[in-house]
């Protein structure tokens, strides 16, 4: 039934459904876990980074992007459909700063990109971007924020979440995990652990790992902060002696 309406993204079939708009959430829950924890510090983003080649000469990131001065995102789809979102929401965020001279508030940055995507789940000879962002921000109004969006347009608040593949399981253990008034170190901590469940890999690896957070610098500014492969390493393996300790805790037994 759904090949006599999938093949338009201004058709609904009878159920009300577009299947176009379904197709590219689903092409999302096969690409790479990224994932996002709110803390009163700041906000911890972090990225399963594709099996790359060792041939590359530069390998660069391919998750993690910033915006501007106070906004940064992951994403999980199709690069290249992100690469032109990421364009424009940089456009969008430097025309608010040329125009008023103050940056421009995250969920209005978040709201103006879901506008441009919904478009193309309206019009004829278009098809959906067939990627998902996790915006990171803070503003003078509302402080540090962590949104979600899809290709369909729908974008939504939260203090943690997970998009790609394995997000059922990722978003279980957030919810379980997760607590309020979370400290930064803590927020890495969480999302370390929940990768490390969730990734399809035996092994948790600065090659497979793309981590980044944004919080406040001593002097009240905004900064981002992209980890190496040195600092991923580290906090990967502080975090294993940390879960091993715990571990060794728990099973001992009680005087």
């Amino acid at each position: 039934m759904a090949r006599r309406y999938d093949s338009r993204t201004t058709i609904f079939s009878p159920e009300g459904r577009l299947f176009q708009v379904e197709y590219a959430m689903e092409a999302i829950s096969h690409a790479g876990t990224a994932l996002g924890v709110l803390s009163t510090e700041g906000v911890v983003l972090a990225a399963e980074r594709q099996t790359s080649s060792k041939l590359l000469e530069n390998v660069s990131r391919e998750k993690l992007y910033r915006l501007n001065d106070n906004i940064c995102c992951a994403v999980a789809g199709l690069t290249s459909d992100a690469n032109t979102l990421i364009n424009t929401c940089r456009i969008y965020a430097q025309r608010h700063l040329f125009r008023y001279n103050e940056p421009i508030p995250v969920e209005q940055l978040v709201q103006n990109l879901c506008d441009l995507k919904q478009g193309y789940t309206q019009y004829g000879g278009l098809r959906p971007f067939g990627v998902s962002l996790l915006y990171a921000g803070w503003d003078e109004h509302h402080g540090f924020q962590l949104y979600h969006s899809d290709p369909s347009g729908n974008y939504s608040g939260w203090k943690a979440t997970c998009i790609g593949a394995n997000s059922t399981n990722a978003s279980s253990l957030l919810k379980q995990d997760y607590k309020e008034g979370l400290t930064l170190k803590e927020a890495k901590s969480l999302a370390i652990k929940v990768l490390t469940k969730t990734m399809d890999s035996t092994s948790l690896t600065s090659e497979k790992l793309e981590f980044a957070t944004l919080s406040l610098g001593p002097k009240g500014d905004v900064v981002f902060h992209a980890f190496s492969a040195e600092e991923i390493d580290a906090l990967i393996k502080e975090e294993g002696v940390v879960a091993a300790a715990a571990a060794a805790q728990a099973q001992a037994p009680s005087s």
